[in-house]
């Protein structure tokens, strides 16, 4: 017998011009499926992530000194820049004053053996203030850059520091012989007395110094230069009691290499922490 459908049961014929839908039914049980219709191919779905590109490390920039930074300023090297000004005018007025008062102060401030017993304080002070062979002697030029390029690294107040270890310790050194040399009859009396002025033992031994915080690609090029210029210097026999001053001052500016490392360390360390210390006092208020 043939089975009979009822009317209600019976499935109603698709009309042949009605539209095709183009996104097919939500299927039941099957998960993230979007509301919209149909993912095209080749796009990404709901939970899918784009690749992102894998992002390369920067590279490595070159520094380049610049070169007003060779320069001592008011603000960055205070201590560099205001002896520089007393230096330039005390050579604008040895250069244009009366040379009778020019020799007299000189005189009165020179570091020899006569000066160092009565007034060893004031002669130790005055004769770094004026600048044997003018602005344009070698050691006026090398005030500028080394002691420039010191403070910037250990600070103005430790820079005065090495320049006065320097300047005190090498006039001692070549000083104290001669007295001891013209009490003993080996030297005559008039060699207590003697023209000994300038920067150049505290310019020596800032070099000295200032080789010691630099890398090894020019540290070594900077003590062997200016080494051999002393060394040049001493072999002429120009002035063997100031070119053996200027050979101990570059030595003892470089005894100072291990202190003047941890100096910089902790001026640093200061630099590197004052954010720190800004951020957290602001956070307070």
């Amino acid at each position: 017998m043939d089975r009979t459908t009822p009317a209600d049961e019976t499935a109603t014929p698709t009309p042949s011009d009605a539209p095709v839908p183009d996104v097919p039914a939500l299927l039941d049980g099957v998960p993230r499926q979007r509301a919209g219709g149909r993912v095209p191919c080749g796009s990404a779905g709901p939970d899918v992530r784009e690749p992102t590109a894998v992002e390369k490390p920067p590279r490595p920039r070159l520094r380049i000194p610049r070169l007003w930074r060779l320069l001592p300023t008011p603000t960055g090297t205070p201590f560099t820049f205001g002896y520089g000004v007393v230096l330039c005018l005390t050579s604008l007025f040895s250069a244009y004053a009366d040379p009778a008062l020019v020799h007299a102060l000189l005189q009165g401030s020179s570091t020899d053996v006569a000066h160092l017993v009565r007034t060893p304080e004031l002669v130790l002070v005055g004769s770094a203030l004026w600048l044997a062979g003018g602005v344009a002697s070698p050691f006026a030029i090398g005030f500028v850059l080394v002691l420039t390029a010191l403070e910037r690294r250990i600070g103005g107040l430790r820079t005065a520091a090495v320049f006065l270890l320097g300047h005190v310790l090498a006039t001692l050194a070549t000083e104290v012989p001669v007295g001891l040399a013209v009490l003993a009859g080996q030297l005559p009396e008039s060699s207590l007395h003697r023209l000994d002025y300038g920067v150049s033992f505290g310019v020596a031994a800032g070099t000295g110094a200032l080789a010691g915080l630099l890398p090894l690609w020019l540290r070594v090029p900077l003590l062997a230069g200016f080494g051999g210029m002393l060394l040049q210097d001493l072999l002429a026999l120009t002035d063997p009691l100031t070119n053996w001053g200027h050979l101990i001052a570059l030595a003892i500016g470089i005894a100072t290499w291990p202190v003047l490392r941890r100096w910089r360390g902790r001026r640093a360390h200061s630099e590197k922490a004052k954010p720190f210390r800004s951020a957290g006092s602001a956070s307070r208020w």
